[in-house]
């Protein structure tokens, strides 16, 4: 009660800007959405690109100005990328692991947090099991953004679940009821 005798307003849910990253060379998806009282709202998303023409060190300089710019104008408080894997060919991970070098150091010089999950536990967080396929976590993800159609390109989509993950990392937001865990 204040003193005058009435109740105090209630106070405005937290508000969190969250930042997925999938990462590549050729095609980096970003997803931004904004966590406000254990619901995710979507605010943007897209994908970054860089030509194959281009010697690889202009692409990866192209990948951090953009992250840092990104970072710069939506000031988010933390960010998910995704885990580098590969499965048969290492050679094909080695473009991305060099991206993933250079969105880390964005996020390290932009003071934002970022955390890595595999990509099963994305799908965890975003559909409930780690055997969904991709258009499970799309569908799940324009479902928990309340989108009217599944994020294209891909790339992004799997971005908005990285991020959709951060949230649900870091106590209950109240998207699923699976949780994820930071690696």
């Amino acid at each position: 009660m204040s003193p005058a005798g009435r109740a105090m307003p209630a106070a405005a849910p937290a508000e969190r800007v969250i930042i997925g990253i999938d990462p590549g060379l050729a095609s980096l998806g970003y997803g931004l959405v904004v966590e406000r009282g254990g619901q995710a709202i979507h605010v943007v998303h897209g994908c970054l690109k860089t030509s194959a023409s281009d010697p690889s060190e202009l692409r990866l300089k192209i990948i951090y100005e953009e992250i840092l710019s990104l970072l710069e104008r939506y000031r988010p408080a933390a960010g998910g990328i995704e885990a580098l894997y590969f499965f048969r060919n290492v050679s094909s991970a080695l473009p991305v692991a060099e991206a993933r070098g250079v969105i880390k150091l964005a996020f390290a010089v932009a003071g934002v947090p970022l955390a890595e999950f595999t990509p099963n536990q994305i799908k965890k967080a975003v559909t409930g099991t780690a055997r969904a396929d991709k258009l499970q976590v799309q569908e799940m993800v324009r479902i928990l953004l309340g989108l009217a159609a599944i994020p294209k390109p891909d790339h992004a989509a799997d971005a908005l679940a990285a991020a959709i993950c951060r949230i649900n990392s870091e106590g209950p937001a109240g998207l699923t009821a699976a949780g994820c865990s930071a690696l």
